[in-house]
């Protein structure tokens, strides 16, 4: 049976793109270069890359970057944008939860939960953030960004959905929060580029800074910093609150 978050992504590639939280690209790419010296001669392995926003624009300012994700339909519209901008990207369909690369990349990027959090157990999120870490050379770095299980002691996620809703985009209804397991359950309704209305059961997975610290300790990071995400400006400089919806995590080998 086929899992939500690959029901989501046969045909939402177009209305995707539209959505307001891929909307912060170029900011969240200046911040990627500053991480890595805008050193162009590292190899980046993007996990999740969807339809290769990230990934693109990389190599639009000269990196080499390979893009890996899930859905056949979201790498076709990637592809089809690659070659748009005329850029050359190596983008495979693969699982995160077991990739074929071992020590190969300088950075792993994993945005906008490109897979991890999305998963239906602990375990197999752990499995994206142990082949993401496989797939990386000894000096490597690891950049993603999860859902922040600080926000919902604090919140109400229904009503953070509620105030980020725009006209046409994607809404998630029936939030409900268990505190036991940290996941927020919820009906995922949106119309897919065949314009067809479709409803999906979603859970995803939020976590808190010492969870993400303790899972990446036990994979041999040695630096780990952990920032509020904000939206198409990743900074150093935002500490995590309990107002951050996301939160991203920086950590080196």
């Amino acid at each position: 049976m086929k899992q939500w978050y690959e029901s989501l992504f046969e045909n939402y590639a177009n209305k995707y793109d539209k959505e307001c939280f891929v909307q912060g690209t170029l900011g969240e790419c200046d911040f990627i270069e500053q991480e890595i010296n805008r050193d162009k001669s590292l190899k980046i392995i993007d996990i999740g890359c969807g339809t290769g926003r990230h990934s693109i624009e990389l190599t639009r300012r000269g990196y080499n970057v390979a893009g890996i994700d899930l859905s056949e339909s979201q790498l076709k519209r990637a592809r089809e944008k690659a070659k748009e901008q005329g850029v050359e990207i190596d983008f495979q369909k693969h699982d995160a939860r077991n990739l074929p690369f071992e020590c190969e990349f300088d950075l792993a990027i994993m945005l906008c939960e490109g897979g991890f959090s999305l998963m239906e157990t602990d375990e197999m999120n752990f499995e994206i953030l142990k082949n993401a870490t496989k797939a990386l050379k000894n000096k490597g770095k690891l950049i993603f960004t999860t859902l922040n299980g600080l926000f919902p002691l604090f919140h109400s996620v229904k009503e953070f959905y509620e105030s980020v809703q725009k006209e046409g985009n994607s809404v998630c209804k029936d939030c409900s929060f268990n505190l036991m397991t940290f996941r927020d359950h919820n009906t995922h309704v949106f119309e897919d580029d065949s314009g067809n209305k479709k409803k999906l059961k979603c859970n995803e997975r939020y976590y808190v800074p010492s969870e993400i610290t303790w899972l990446l300790k036990t994979l041999g990071y040695k630096k780990i910093d952990i920032f509020g995400a904000k939206l198409g400006a990743f900074s150093r400089n935002d500490k995590l609150t309990t107002e951050d919806f996301e939160m991203l995590v920086v950590a080196e080998k």
